[in-house]
């Protein structure tokens, strides 16, 4: 898959989670998108600004997008793997505020898919994606 492509299916991703929140059928009646977590306007402007630069690095060029990649997928995938084991994410800052949450291993597990998902996919794409062209340093 193209490198530029994959950071605009990223930000495509990242925009609409950052939309989930105010989509009354996103959120159950505590308010919970999906029924597992909840967003806040925190939450949703770092969403926001990822989307805005997976999109600005998939318009710059083919670079952009590979840094874009593997910097942001490496990044939100150690935030899954956080959030699996304390329930709480470093990038929202959130397990600094809150601390380990007592939520079940399965809610944890399942609260964090959307960052192991999309930062597995931008490490794939950016370490492993399409190849780099002839001559290209990078």
């Amino acid at each position: 898959m193209n490198l530029r492509l994959a950071a605009l299916l990223l930000a495509f991703a990242l925009l609409f989670a950052a939309t989930t929140d105010y989509i009354p059928a996103f959120a159950d009646q505590d308010g919970r998108v999906f029924g597992l977590f909840k967003l806040d306007i925190y939450k949703d402007a770092l969403h926001v600004a990822s989307g805005l630069w997976a999109a600005i690095a998939a318009l710059i060029s083919r670079r952009a997008a590979l840094l874009f990649l593997r910097i942001f997928g490496t990044l939100y995938f150690l935030d899954g793997v956080t959030g699996v084991f304390t329930g709480s994410g470093y990038l929202d800052l959130s397990i600094f505020t809150q601390g380990v949450l007592g939520n079940s291993p399965l809610i944890k597990f399942l609260s964090s898919v959307p960052h192991l998902a999309l930062g597995l996919f931008g490490m794939a794409m950016g370490w492993f994606g399409e190849p780099k062209p002839r001559g290209a340093l990078a």
